[in-house]
């Protein structure tokens, strides 16, 4: 024991200790009932990590460290989402390139990235490689962050999302999902980002308010009211509501587009809005997603203008006259909308001036422009977006599976119950799980889509890769083959993060020992992506939930109430300068002082409030093992005084109240529960029996037993939230890892009758702070004597406490009167 001891330095020499002994090293030849597996988040790997991630896997961590005290052999891996689109971009902007995948791969590349100059174009190998030198860089920074923090993982079962197993989990799912028939690809209408040019899942969505302007357009007697006239060219039909007795003597006739002089249907269909406008819509090919259904429920052509490039087809489409078209061939949206307008004003066919609103605008997530819809071939896995059976399996699984908070579980009935569509997985990037499939070539080089070309061994590469029969340089000629071009979403890897760390594929013994997983953790925000996403692929490949618990956590949230993120640049301080200000422990406190699924502000007061928390314990721990013999606990019987057994009376029961907490996911409670009595221990309890410990007064064994009975208890209970002063604490008096120890039972405890009697303690307690407020009211040291204390209470619980009080107050002289409730009158 240190002569003076400090939390400087605690988390980087635990750190090497608990790496060199293996203190968490997950011990795979337990049986599965004694295992408590984690299906833990993996971070995407782009850039810094955010005190949101302290926040949340923090919280895990504490739940990990209970069920290893418990007597469970934890399953907590880590891994890296490193794959995707977060990825790209970030390599993009710090190496300033841009991957062309015709060029061939240059082993001898050089950067020669230039400020403000264009991008320059490598590769896909060397744009993959240069992906993977950049996440190795940031994976390093993340471990770091972690380990100093004291995430208790395993890092012997570090991966990656583009790692082998994860690829090759990610290819036979895929394969599995096609020959099920869960898996297939369609020509139809996508939803496109033209920054990043890939297609987009419903779950990738998100609405953002911008500024619009109705146009009211006329066609012949009709007017629709749009904010897309650039889309007219595109108009394949007029809609109005089926009892819009405006329209209903029209319907299934036609009329005549301005400007492109197309014929077009008038029909009724029950998505029009009879209160919107003029009642009658544009449906166009395609404009939203409501365009979408009605394109497919009323079987109406197709006129595709808008490009995957963003910007108008050079050609017309079908049915507009090539002289017309002329007019927004080539342009941007923008440019497209404005020539339009001027041409409807000069037309007659505007109505007015364009009338201007907010509306809400759907973008890709991580995009910048809004998204359009354009016609591409992509591949889908069936979500229940098209299946009412599948649907109500899903809906099942959500009620099988136990949620942290339970109203969390509206969040996932919303999201399958909305769902419209199935999931789009393919897309069209570089760095990813590619799509494991060739095609045949036939004699004019066009793919054979119908019969695709399965591998036999994974991970595979389809763009370097080659098939059974074929060589390299068959590739791309008619007779020859191609290569599947797009990647998966990465949520198609992510979803499988049970089997790929549990090893699915190629470790069935580990899988029989984890899976199905006791734990999943994540934020509220994805439970419609990852957590429904994990939920369908466990229950289509192996028939079950993918674990039995679901923890929930919030955000992390500036003063403004907005999430603190990466890409908001709204934290005040980076995790690791709060880690070097305030240490792993207080920041620890901080997080698991918030309950779960509840959003919480940044709060650096918090953080000063657990720093000072694990200075006292480190002090309140000296000051115990001080005295003689701190290396064995008592035996139950030496603790024999009513104050002592009343102290432990009392810490029972904080041990089961902080146990169910626990059970129950409420790591906030458990701490909260634990943190109150310590205070009460270190302020009151302590200051009762320090005469009795020293020697000074009868009872010094009791007292002594008492104290490193509670502080061995207390020490178990703060480790899973405040890992390193726990653990340099035990490692002062005894063998082994805190970590390892035992979790407190009440059982545990000295002997105690039941009922046990804690108004000793109680008692004491009141009469000492009244004692205090007196000295304190009258400007006196805490050690000034008392001449007088005048006490009306219970007289023989006054009388077992009588010696402790005079010693701890410097009390001359008592007068007890014997009463019902207690009332006390100080003299100093």
């Amino acid at each position: 024991m240190p002569a003076k001891p400090t939390l400087d330095g605690l988390e980087a020499r635990w750190v090497k200790v608990w790496d060199a002994e293996g203190t968490y090293r997950f011990d795979r030849s337990r049986s599965r009932q004694d295992v408590f597996s984690i299906d833990t988040p993996p971070p995407t790997v782009s850039g810094a990590l955010h005190i949101g991630h302290v926040f949340s896997y923090t919280q895990t961590d504490a739940i990990a460290r209970y069920q290893r005290m418990r007597g469970r052999e934890v399953f907590y891996p880590m891994g890296w989402d490193d794959n995707g689109l977060p990825t790209e971009r970030r390599v993009q902007l710090t190496y300033g390139v841009q991957c062309d995948p015709t060029l061939p791969y240059d082993p001898d590349l050089v950067i020669t990235k230039t400020a403000g100059g264009p991008p320059q174009k490598i590769s896909r190998r060397n744009f993959i490689d240069l992906c993977k030198r950049q996440t190795e860089v940031d994976e390093q920074a993340y471990e770091r962050l972690w380990r100093n923090l004291g995430l208790s993982v395993d890092w012997s079962l570090l991966y990656t999302t583009i790692g082998d197993r994860a690829r090759a989990a990610a290819q036979r799912g895929f394969l599995n999902s096609l020959a099920r028939g869960d898996a297939y690809a369609v020509d139809g209408p996508t939803l496109w980002d033209v920054t990043f040019g890939t297609a987009v899942a419903q779950a990738e969505l998100e609405d953002r308010e911008r500024p619009g302007a109705y146009h009211r357009v006329r066609f012949g007697e009709f007017a629709v009211e749009t904010t897309r006239p650039e889309l007219l060219p595109a108009c394949v039909a007029l809609v109005a509501h089926p009892d819009d007795e405006r329209y209903r003597p029209h319907f299934g006739t036609t009329v005549r587009t301005p400007l492109f002089r197309v014929e077009v249907p008038l029909l009724a269909h029950p998505l029009a809005d009879p209160e919107k406008g003029s009642g009658l819509v544009m449906v166009c090919t395609f404009g939203d997603l409501t365009d979408v259904t009605w394109w497919r429920e009323l079987d109406l052509p197709t006129r595709t203008v808008i490009q995957r490039n963003g910007r108008l087809g050079l050609q017309p489409p079908p049915g507009v006259e090539e002289d017309l078209y002329a007019l927004v061939a080539g342009l941007t949206v923008h440019q497209a909308r404005e020539k339009v307008v001027a041409a409807l004003r000069a037309e007659g066919a505007l109505e007015g001036e364009p009338r201007p609103i907010t509306h809400a605008v759907k973008f890709y997530e991580k995009g910048e422009k809004p998204l359009e819809i354009v016609g591409t071939r992509q591949w889908y896995i069936r979500n229940g977006g098209r299946s009412p059976q599948l649907r109500a399996a899903l809906l099942a699984r959500g009620r099988e599976l136990r949620w942290t908070p339970a109203h969390m579980r509206s969040r996932y009935e919303h999201w399958v119950e909305g769902l419209t569509g199935d999931w789009v997985i393919s897309r069209q990037r570089f760095f990813g799980v590619p799509i494991p499939l060739w095609y045949r070539l036939d004699a004019e080089a066009h793919p054979i889509y119908d019969e695709p070309i399965v591998p036999s061994a994974l991970p595979m590469d389809p763009s370097s890769d080659t098939p059974p029969g074929f060589e390299e340089a068959d590739r791309g000629r008619p007779g020859g083959f191609i290569g599947d071009p797009d990647v998966m979403d990465t949520w198609a890897t992510s979803s499988l993060t049970p089997q790929i760390i549990g090893g699915w594929l190629d470790d069935p013994d580990l899988f029989g020992r984890v899976f199905p997983m006791d734990l999943r953790p994540q934020a509220h925000e994805i439970i419609r992506t990852w957590l429904f996403s994990t939920v369908l692929r466990a229950h289509v490949e192996h028939g079950v939930l993918p674990w039995k618990h679901a923890s929930i956590a919030g955000w992390i949230v500036d003063p403004d109430r907005k999430k603190i993120g990466k890409s908001k640049d709204n934290a005040p301080d980076s995790p690791e300068a709060l880690l070097e200000r305030f240490g792993a422990d207080a920041l620890r406190y901080w997080a698991t002082s918030a309950r779960p699924g509840v959003d919480t502000a940044l709060d650096l007061n918090q953080m000063k409030v657990g720093r000072r928390l694990a200075t006292k314990l480190l002090n309140a721990s000296r000051f115990v093992l001080g005295f003689p013999s701190p290396q064995s606990l008592p035996e139950s019987g030496t603790v024999t005084e009513p104050v002592d057994r009343a102290l432990l009376a009392t810490l029972s029961a904080v041990v089961t109240d902080a146990t169910a907490a626990f059970e129950a996911y409420d790591y906030a409670r458990a701490l909260e529960r634990v943190e109150q009595f310590f205070w009460s221990f270190c302020d009151d309890y302590v200051e009762l029996v320090k005469a009795r410990a020293y020697g000074e007064v009868p009872g010094g064994d009791s007292a002594r037993a008492a104290l490193s009975t509670a502080l061995s208890t207390l020490l178990r209970l703060f480790a899973p939230f405040l890992p390193y002063v726990t653990e340099e604490v035990w490692s002062w008096w005894q063998e082994g890892s805190v970590h390892r120890a035992p979790w407190p039972a009440a059982g545990d405890l000295p002997d105690l009758p039941d009922g046990t009697d804690v108004s000793p303690l109680t008692t004491a307690t009141a009469v000492l702070a009244a004692v205090r407020k007196a000295k304190s009211a009258a400007r006196q040291s805490m050690r000034a004597e008392v001449a007088l204390l005048e006490v009306a209470g219970p007289a023989a619980v006054l009388e077992l406490v009588r010696a402790d009080l005079t010693a701890a107050g410097n009390v001359r002289e008592w007068a007890v009167t014997d009463a019902g409730e207690l009332s006390v009158t100080v003299t100093v």
